[in-house]
């Protein structure tokens, strides 16, 4: 390394032409240069300047030995030129792990308001179920839900809110079948939920006094993604356990209607996780920052 910061300063002194001039260019002092210049000189073992009264002359040696000096301290002026680039202001490309299930909510919005508040930053989501390496793969930030955050060393998390699962069914479904009243009335409806497959499966239904109620039931419409399930609920179908927030703008409009609203599925911690806070780039912290202020009121 010391080999490299002598012969940067060897060029400094061939590119400002003199020791004095390239001294107060580096704020250092001329002594010090002169050593510098001196102890390359020693390693390479030839004489780079000649020294004289009435100044220096660089030799055929220490011509060609500038050149590449030239180049190193070219590409060092552009590596801190990059760096004040990426440090001034949010810019560069940002890649982001989000499962489905949150991005067909209000995250899809949120994330193109941010993309046009800052034009110089290009957004790479990846949708998918996978828990995403984030030391290990080339992401910046994952959006996660999950009922308790993994315990992960070197990863920190921000909350951003809570997501909780109701049941929701289309009115025309639901007038032509019996009140529903409890779980218990569950048995032997249409029901549909998230899953891979269409086998046997199970929810655990929760009040808020503490009851707990199982229901177990062979799915009549199963999806990977929340959003086709709330479709297939729409479509009356039958009845579907959703988060909340994929089924909002429908309770408002009234083409879904909240079945047992006592009762709810375990609830899940939405959060951001990153792997530092020292260090971010202006552009992963404006985008920790935005999301942080705009999502949570849409989990709530």
């Amino acid at each position: 390394m010391r080999s490299l910061e002598d012969l940067f300063a060897y060029g400094m002194v061939v590119r400002h032409g003199g020791f004095t001039a390239a001294a107060q260019a580096m704020h250092t002092s001329k002594s010090a240069l002169s050593k510098r210049v001196s102890r390359l000189e020693l390693r390479l073992g030839v004489r780079l300047i000649e020294r004289s009264a009435r100044g220096f002359r660089v030799t055929a040696v220490g011509a060609e030995v500038a050149t590449h000096a030239e180049t190193i301290m070219a590409s060092a002026e552009e590596a801190e030129r990059a760096a004040r680039l990426l440090t001034s202001a949010p810019r560069g490309t940002l890649r982001i792990a989000c499962p489905p299930g949150l991005l067909h909510t209000a995250l899809a919005d949120v994330l193109s308001r941010f993309a046009c508040r800052y034009p110089d930053i290009r957004l790479a989501v990846t949708v998918s179920n996978r828990r995403v390496d984030l030391v290990e793969e080339p992401f910046d930030l994952a959006i996660r839900a999950r009922e308790r955050p993994e315990p992960e060393s070197s990863l920190v998390v921000r909350k951003l809110g809570i997501s909780r699962r109701i049941l929701v069914a289309a009115p025309a479904y639901l007038a032509a079948r019996p009140a529903i009243l409890s779980p218990e009335d569950l048995q032997g409806e249409q029901l549909l939920t998230l899953a891979e497959d269409a086998e046997a499966a199970e929810w655990t239904l929760l009040r808020s006094d503490g009851a707990r109620r199982s229901v177990e039931f062979m799915p009549r419409f199963t999806a990977t993604d929340f959003s086709l399930v709330n479709r297939a609920a729409l479509a009356g179908v039958g009845i579907a356990l959703v988060t909340e927030a994929v089924c909002r703008p429908f309770l408002e409009t009234k083409t879904l209607t909240h079945v047992l609203p006592d009762w709810f599925a375990s609830e899940s911690l939405v959060y951001l996780a990153f792997t530092s806070r020292r260090g971010l780039l202006p552009a992963t912290r404006a985008l920790i920052d935005y999301l942080a202020s705009e999502l949570p009121g849409h989990l709530q």
